[in-house]
């Protein structure tokens, strides 16, 4: 069997394109043919043997991105090359819209393949991918003009405006007709997008998985006083939420990672020597920081997939201090972790001043998480979802 698995990037920006990368080494494993089709981009990185790439673009260049997100131009050329030589039976979606395109999908559909999407974010419902108007808002779904009255995508009426453009173009009907499973990493998801409209019978749930990283990591290393922020530096991730309760609780706090608000917070923090901000670190080194943090603090205020972050401070015998937002609450129980509403300080930081660490088993926790999360586990699930579509 030959899949051809799409990603607009292929190299570690984020979990969306982790786990991609991760679906190709299953299904190679696994005895499948396996090519990419990605953006051309200078960062890309491990690209298998057969690999299609779409020129690149950038919003600096407002016309060539409109084609892009429209499906037009260069990617059409790119997409037909890669079904003409690969000659696939299924193709795998993941992140694909605006720097690569759902039109990947419909020509596969075109021409008798089967398409499996999977489901990082919720682009499918919101045109700014994250619901910055609250989780529980629908406009978009009734009318994408909204994108634009609320300036939804980074503030920018542009950007907005090109969101309402590919909203209406890859409206759902279009995206449920040429795909034929759609894969949730979570119970959430998955009941987000059902009740947004997608076909109940047509999703699947698969968790995702750690690297070996976080596996190959002695958990029983004893635990610092320090917590660990691992990820994107960006509003929703509840970064803010995070200092000022470090700043009352008196606690020490490592922040890895890179991202908007990076530098402001750095500025805004400097006069705390308890609060460190390391910038990006490679996989590793994230996984040493994990082993000897006190608690891994995942406090975001958007509703969270499948965070990687949360399986792999488990995976490392590390408990998690996480909101209860979106899908985290199904990661954690009371032997792996504590919850807090999301953007309530004042529980997080008596949370930070009280946690005792020594009262989690930091062996069996690891134990149990990577049973869960583990990339054999996560192997057979996504071939099962192939075996099933090709039936």
């Amino acid at each position: 069997m030959r899949i051809l698995v799409a990603s607009k990037f292929y190299y570690d920006r984020g979990g969306a394109e982790i786990v991609a990368r991760r679906c190709v080494e299953a299904y190679k494993s696994a005895g499948y043919e396996v090519a990419v089709l990605a953006m051309d981009h200078p960062r890309n990185c491990n690209l298998p043997a057969t690999a299609f790439l779409a020129p690149e673009v950038s919003f600096s260049s407002p016309a060539r991105m409109a084609l892009r997100t429209l499906g037009l131009g260069s990617v059409r050329r790119a997409v037909r090359q890669a079904l003409d030589e690969f000659r696939p039976d299924v193709v795998h979606l993941h992140n694909v819209h605006s720097y690569l395109s759902p039109l990947v999908g419909e020509m596969a559909h075109e021409r008798g393949i089967r398409v499996v999407w999977t489901l990082h974010d919720y682009k499918l419902l919101c045109g700014a991918y994250s619901f910055p108007m609250g989780e529980g808002c629908r406009e978009c779904s009734r009318n994408p003009l909204g994108l634009v009255r609320h300036r939804c995508l980074h503030g920018s009426l542009s950007k907005s405006a090109m969101g309402v453009l590919e909203a209406m173009r890859w409206n759902r009907s279009r995206l449920i007709d040429f795909t034929d499973l759609f894969v949730a990493p979570s119970s959430y998801m998955a009941d987000v997008m059902v009740r947004g409209g997608f076909p109940e019978d047509r999703v699947r749930v698969v968790g995702n998985c750690v690297g070996p990283e976080f596996l190959d990591a002695d958990p029983s290393t004893d635990a610092e006083d320090y917590f660990l922020y691992a990820g994107r530096i960006s509003p929703e991730k509840g970064v803010d939420t995070l200092l000022k309760a470090v700043r009352e609780a008196g606690v020490t706090l490592k922040i890895v990672g890179d991202g908007a608000l990076l530098q402001g917070m750095k500025r805004a923090n400097a006069g705390f020597p308890d609060i460190e901000f390391t910038g990006s670190l490679s996989q590793q080194q994230v996984a040493a920081q994990m082993r000897r943090a006190k608690a891994v603090v995942v406090p975001s205020e958007w509703p969270e997939n499948n965070p990687l972050v949360v399986m792999e401070a488990l995976c490392s015998g590390t408990p998690v201090i996480g909101s209860k937002a979106g899908g985290i609450p199904e990661l954690l129980d009371e032997g792996s972790g504590i919850m807090f509403e999301p953007g309530n300080t004042a529980r997080l930081a008596e949370i930070l001043r009280t946690v005792d660490s020594g009262s989690f088993d930091r062996l069996k926790i690891s134990e149990m998480a990577r049973r869960r999360h583990s990339p054999d586990s996560f192997s057979r699930s996504m071939v099962a979802i192939i075996e099933e579509v090709r039936r």
